[in-house]
């Protein structure tokens, strides 16, 4: 079980970085990344900070939340009792979201044009908090994924740092292998940017569907009690 639901969070993490909203983040941290790509410990040291940063901030987040909530035994019992109730709707909402049908014009944007214009004239530490101010710029679908997939999946299995820290590497996956890339290989980069894109879109559409229907299944049989 514990299994399933790590690669859970690591996938949710995966379908956020490729989502468009965190894809152009993660696309401004390769470039600042891969500033200096004749160097290759700096590009692979940057590209591992970011990523660390990245996790740091979804594990604090995600602690504070759900240590915050299983401390509370009303809570935590009001949770476990409604919690495949609510997961059905949940999960369809996020279908569509992650389907593009809701909520496609806000967005929550830290990273700065200033802050990246400074942290390019910066060294490598300089990754760590780009990963973090990043890690927190939240829109719908990395909302969607974060709050309505990663904390439900963390409140049931009461893991406060496991799950989180999956999300979060899942999330910075994309820049540590073109990190790699710029490194040994930057002749390839601009193909596989271009073949990430294209295969992006098949992969929410999927997810999403995948999210409406197991949504659509939960709210039959823990909602209205018909057994399928």
């Amino acid at each position: 079980m514990i299994g399933a639901a790590i690669f859970s969070a690591f996938w949710f993490g995966i379908m956020t970085a490729i989502s468009p909203c965190p894809l152009a983040t993660n696309i401004a941290a390769i470039s600042f990344i891969g500033r200096k790509a004749g160097q290759h410990s700096h590009v692979l040291g940057s590209g591992f900070l970011y990523a660390l940063g990245r996790t740091l901030a979804y594990v604090a987040l995600g602690s504070i939340i759900t240590l915050g909530t299983l401390n509370s035994s009303e809570i935590s019992r009001f949770l476990q009792q409604y919690m495949n109730e609510a997961l059905g709707p949940t999960m369809i909402v996020l279908g569509l979201v992650l389907l593009g049908w809701v909520g496609s014009g806000a967005s929550l944007n830290l990273g700065t044009v200033a802050l990246q214009e400074r942290a390019g004239r910066g060294g490598v530490l300089w990754a760590l908090p780009i990963g973090i101010i990043f890690a927190l710029s939240f829109c719908p679908v990395s909302a969607g994924l974060f709050f309505g997939g990663l904390l439900p999946l963390a409140l049931q299995q009461h893991s406060w740092l496991l799950l989180p820290a999956a999300y979060g590497i899942g999330t910075a996956l994309p820049v540590i292998i073109f990190a790699f890339i710029m490194a040994f290989a930057s002749a390839y980069l601009s193909r596989a940017f271009n073949r990430l894109a294209r295969i992006e879109r098949w992969m929410r559409y999927l997810t999403g569907t995948a999210f409406i229907l197991a949504g659509i299944y939960y709210s039959i049989t823990h909602i209205y009690g018909v057994n399928i």
